[in-house]
């Protein structure tokens, strides 16, 4: 059989598959975006979270932040302490259905990066909102622990620690 007639099926083929691969070409394109730079995965972090109650949040992208093995230790105020080492996964298991059916914002109100060569600590500080235009109900500190591979840089590790009366943010992370 001649290659001609193949030949011209390639576009139509190609129209075809389109649809398919385009949203696997977005993802691939977001993930690189999103880990670019020490602010772009941080402002992702928070992006990807927040939303209005009825929103699905994109969990894919989530996940796409993280190391393999990655490990969230949330302090939260009025919860028993001690290690809760969770994944990324667990994460959204926990807490995703809560932040689609409620809606939550989360915003960083002041940064502090330290970095030495392909690992950065930043400690950001947040305001957390059930609709976007109310007041703060929650303020915290979160810790995240980065790495660049060589490519773009993970979130290895995030632990966060919410605001108390007993605890409040020290200034040293508040908004100059």
């Amino acid at each position: 059989m001649p290659l001609t007639p193949l030949k011209s099926l390639l576009p139509a083929l190609a129209v075809l598959l389109m649809p398919l691969l385009l949203p696997a070409m977005a993802a691939a394109q977001q993930e690189t975006e999103d880990g670019a730079s020490i602010d772009a995965i941080v402002d992702a972090a928070y992006d990807v979270i927040s939303g209005p109650a009825g929103e699905a949040r994109d969990w894919d992208r989530f996940r796409a932040l993280f190391a393999e093995g990655a490990k969230l230790y949330p302090r939260v105020t009025g919860m028993p302490q001690g290690l809760r080492p969770s994944t990324p996964e667990d994460y959204v298991a926990r807490s995703g259905p809560l932040l689609e059916e409620r809606g939550f914002f989360e915003g960083e109100v002041a940064r502090s990066v330290h970095r030495y060569g392909d690992v950065a600590q930043v400690f950001s500080t947040y305001e957390g909102r059930w609709k976007e235009d109310e007041a703060p109900f929650i303020r915290g500190v979160n810790a995240f622990q980065l790495v660049f591979d060589g490519e773009r840089w993970w979130i290895v590790s995030l632990a966060w620690q919410q605001e108390a009366p007993e605890l409040p943010v020290p200034a040293a992370y508040e908004a100059e």
